[in-house]
């Protein structure tokens, strides 16, 4: 926390607590320690703040006001430009703010139900509405939230890591949490069962237009509907086509999929797609 260039003595008691909560905790802080560090009595502390826990709204006042400022400024811009001032925003506050963070980590709840509380809960909703955009689904508001969640969590848990540094691996992070999905996960399977998959007529199979897949069809042999059929029916196949491992790779390499959503997408378990990605 900067001095006030007036220094006067309300900025140096929130000074003093805010080193006393980082070195001993909210709780094991008491006030005529902080009045011992300052050389006041605990009259005068009480005169500016009358109970400890005022000092602790007062410590996390300017990082709220900073990101109500943030989000005034972005709910009229575009979509896409929203979302992203919230984003790189929120990650400039919480950077400039990292020691009250992380005193708030630790006692967000003895900030009890009162006007930081709510005004805090308002924020956060605020910015997931904002990111997830309007009409969004629940992929989209689910990632809404981890997104913010990327844009504040290392800030308190890498202390050692220079903002620069943080701020650059951070935002990465939460660019490919947002990336779109590739289109044919995206998408899902779109095959007519009734008319069947596409047929590669020059080899003789049927190929899945998702996951690169094929089914051999040769004349006499099962029809499309009964081939799709089989390709689906319930348990979970033993191991994953040359194709498959390629698409789990190319997923797992761009850092959008985690190895459950790529079981998912591939229908084998979390076992079998480690296999497959652990393999020379």
């Amino acid at each position: 926390m900067t001095a006030d260039p007036a220094d006067d003595t309300r900025t140096r008691i929130l000074r003093a607590a805010l080193d006393l909560f980082a070195e001993h905790g909210y709780q094991r802080t008491s006030l005529r320690q902080i009045g011992e560090r300052l050389r006041l009595t605990k009259t005068a502390i009480l005169y500016h703040f009358p109970a400890k826990e005022h000092l602790l709204a007062a410590l996390v006042e300017p990082l709220v006001a900073d990101l109500e400022a943030l989000l005034d400024s972005a709910r009229t811009q575009p979509t896409e430009r929203a979302r992203w001032t919230v984003l790189e925003g929120w990650l400039d506050v919480m950077l400039a703010h990292r020691r009250p963070l992380g005193m708030l980590f630790h006692d967000i709840a003895l900030i009890g139900r009162g006007d930081t509380y709510h005004r805090l809960m308002e924020v956060a909703m605020r910015a997931n509405d904002l990111i997830a955009g309007p009409n969004a689904g629940r992929r989209e508001r689910v990632l809404a939230v981890q997104a913010v969640g990327a844009c504040s969590d290392p800030v308190v848990f890498f202390t050692d890591v220079s903002d620069e540094v943080l701020r650059a691996d951070m935002l990465d992070g939460v660019r490919r949490l947002l990336a779109p999905l590739p289109a044919a996960v995206a998408t899902g399977p779109r095959i007519d069962v009734a008319a069947g998959p596409p047929t590669d007529a020059a080899a003789g199979t049927h190929t899945d237009a998702v996951l690169g897949t094929h089914t051999d069809v040769t004349p006499g042999s099962a029809t499309p509907a009964e081939a799709a059929s089989r390709r689906r029916r319930p348990g979970r196949p033993p191991a994953l086509t040359r194709e498959q491992v390629e698409a789990a790779r190319r997923m797992h390499a761009a850092g959008t999929h985690s190895v459950d959503a790529i079981a998912a997408a591939l229908g084998v378990s979390r076992a079998t797609v480690y296999r497959h990605l652990t393999a020379p």
